[in-house]
């Protein structure tokens, strides 16, 4: 039986927290004094003996408990408020799927599955969604999106997510036409003499990145830049002799039409598979399912940058 004395604001408050891993933050969005949040986190977390949240900084960071807790209460909120739109007869003709992008599928492949699930869905409204790995699975998991496709993350941020693979993607280190690099084998040493441009350490490909000039003796290097953003990337690559290291399906266009140009670094870097993850718990709708099913039918098409699982 659930503990009578947990109520809705509780839950609220917890799940905005979860989300923005700040309590102040979170005070804000329901329209809240902090100290009335501050007091409202402590009280379910002593009806449920445990600690939700581990505090680091300013910011909280949602623990294993935290998680568990998550995973039940955001699924259960989410059929709440169905249940009150269907008894309200809200329009049942007209649906929404909120989607998180990683930079790995915002900028070729999702937009053409968009355009093509549209097609045969117009009645589905598509609500995009860009930001860091960890905030979107957070927003997953609290039911404020219902997909993320991108690449997947490391095994324990998973935890209450299922992950459908459909494609592997290499990680590129790009340049300008023209670069000194270019046109022969790299001497990873020679890294060193230019500026670098590496994925943040909240990037899904961070560890693989680093983890490679480790193995090349450059790991004390520091970049000049901290970016995946392809906007920011590919103009400041195209104005300098950066070298950027980027998932290949961020930049294919790029690399097609010769706006930049892949080094060979001997040795690639590691790929990593990229696909759709959706919560555990949650009933996948026909129409998620049938655009689920048009990224897996567009990568099949086989894409020159891709390689289907």
């Amino acid at each position: 039986m659930i503990d009578r004395r947990i109520k809705l604001r509780h839950l609220q408050l917890f799940l905005e927290t979860a989300n923005l891993q700040s309590l102040s933050s979170a005070a804000d969005r329901l329209g809240i004094s902090q100290p009335a949040a501050s007091q409202t986190l402590k009280e379910l977390e002593e009806i449920l003996g445990a600690k939700l949240f581990n505090r680091e900084g300013r910011s909280l960071r949602i623990n294993q408990r935290g998680r568990v807790f998550q995973q039940f209460t955001s699924t259960a909120l989410l059929d709440l408020e169905k249940g009150q739109d269907m008894v309200r007869g809200a329009k049942s003709h007209s649906t929404r799927i909120a989607v998180g992008l990683l930079p790995t599928v915002a900028t070729d492949i999702f937009p053409r599955a968009a355009i093509e699930f549209r097609k045969d869905h117009p009645q589905c409204h598509l609500r995009i969604s860009t930001g860091p790995n960890w905030s979107l699975l957070q927003q997953l998991r609290d039911g404020s999106l219902d997909i993320v496709v991108g690449r997947m993350s490391a095994p324990e941020q998973m935890m209450g997510l299922s992950f459908r693979e459909l494609f592997t993607d290499q990680i590129l280190a790009v340049v300008r036409p023209g670069h000194p690099l270019l046109g022969k084998q790299l001497d990873p040493a020679a890294l060193a003499e230019f500026p670098l441009m590496l994925p943040p350490a909240g990037a899904v490909i961070s560890s693989a990145v680093r983890a490679w000039l480790l193995s090349k003796n450059l790991q004390t290097v520091e970049p000049a830049f901290e970016n995946v953003s392809l906007a920011f990337g590919r103009k400041t690559v195209m104005l300098s002799d950066t070298v950027w290291f980027i998932s290949r399906s961020v930049i294919a266009d790029e690399l097609a039409n010769g706006t930049i140009s892949a080094l060979d670094l001997g040795d690639p870097l590691l790929g990593g598979p990229v696909g759709v993850s959706v919560r555990d718990q949650s009933a996948i709708s026909n129409e998620l399912t049938a655009l689920i099913d048009t990224l897996g039918a567009l990568v099949k098409k086989a894409a020159p940058h891709s390689s289907a699982p």
